[in-house]
């Protein structure tokens, strides 16, 4: 690992003002920002990154609380782990969807020492990128090597001309809640839909996930007021029994009275360079009472649009057949 300087600030405030104000490639790498680590650490370990110095927020008081908000809903810091969203007894009767994300999550020592803004600003885990040796789009390349080579955990949906798919477990739940998130800059503090922080590679600079600023620091995430009145689950499927990444993921909730599915969101994952919301298949849900037929076309509208590479077709039945486990397990 290449040294660096390890920064500590105490505020916000001084986290931001030590962060580069220029977007390009290079300058983004110079100054890092550190939460849990368990990212970050293993890019620069894999000389991934090789950042001049490291902003450790750790120091900062207040940006790990976990704390009920009005009309019943939910604020969490970007420092809160993983694991106190897994433990906490009332976000898992209130909040199912996301405390089933969060037990989804690696293992038991990554979950207490990832964070929550850690987890929803993880890089990808497409292997080509992360070869040291691998020059790919993600690193200012000029190819994909997915496109045509290994391709077996890449994307089905949204892919071109970058073919990653996003890793995190807690984004699909928090975006099925309608979640909104806290970034903070020299220049104050804005908010925007979750949903809205991700970009997908042909939508812009393809080296970069999320509308992230460079000098812009996630605070917190906030989990609007009545979503704990729907019913909500997180299904993922993986290759090894833990301590693994999606193949694929449902993050549904549904809002379901005198027998009729009222309102649905519904989010996958790891099948896309984002987490994929699906307003279709959701609109297709609502005003009808549960049932299979209903289901499998949820499940086909969802996944319309597919278009697998050589080696991961398996994810479409794999992705409708989760959406139906899902959608029986909710009512």
């Amino acid at each position: 690992m290449k040294s660096f300087d390890m920064l500590l600030p105490r505020t916000l405030e001084e986290a931001v003002g030590a962060l580069p104000t220029d977007d390009s490639f290079g300058a983004r790498g110079r100054v890092k920002v550190l939460a849990g680590g368990q990212d970050l650490l293993g890019e620069m370990k894999e000389h991934l990154e090789e950042p001049a110095a490291v902003v450790n927020l750790k120091g900062i008081p207040g940006l790990d609380g976990i704390a009920p908000v009005p009309n019943d809903g939910l604020e969490i810091g970007a420092l809160a782990t993983v694991a106190a969203l897994e433990e906490e007894p009332w976000i898992k009767e209130r909040f199912p969807m996301l405390a089933e994300a969060a037990a989804a999550v690696a293992s038991p020592q990554i979950r207490a020492a990832g964070t929550v803004g850690g987890n929803l600003c993880q890089r990808p885990r497409c292997w080509y990128y992360r070869n040291e040796h691998t020059v790919c789009l993600k690193k200012g390349g000029t190819e994909c090597f997915s496109y045509e080579g290994m391709n077996k955990y890449n994307a089905i949906l949204g892919g071109g001309p970058s073919y990653i798919v996003h890793p995190s477990d807690l984004a699909p739940a928090l975006i099925s809640y309608e979640a909104e998130i806290a970034l903070r800059s020299p220049a104050g503090e804005r908010f925007l839909r979750l949903a809205d922080f991700y970009t997908l590679p042909a939508e812009g600079d393809v080296t970069k996930e999320t509308v992230l600023l460079p000098n812009e620091v996630l605070s917190s995430v906030r989990i609007p007021g009545g979503m704990s009145a729907w019913r909500s689950t997180y299904l993922k499927v993986r290759e090894r029994g833990a301590f693994d990444f999606a193949l694929s993921a449902v993050a549904l909730a549904l809002h379901v009275e005198d027998g009729i599915i009222r309102n649905a969101r519904l989010t996958l994952g790891g099948v896309a360079p984002r987490p994929w919301r699906v307003p279709k298949a959701e609109q297709a849900l609502v005003g009808n009472a549960p049932g299979d037929a209903l289901f499998r076309a949820v499940a086909e509208t969802a996944l319309e649009g597919a278009e697998p590479l050589a080696h991961n077709a398996y994810k479409v039945p794999m992705t409708k057949g989760l959406i139906l486990k899902a959608l029986r397990k909710l009512t």
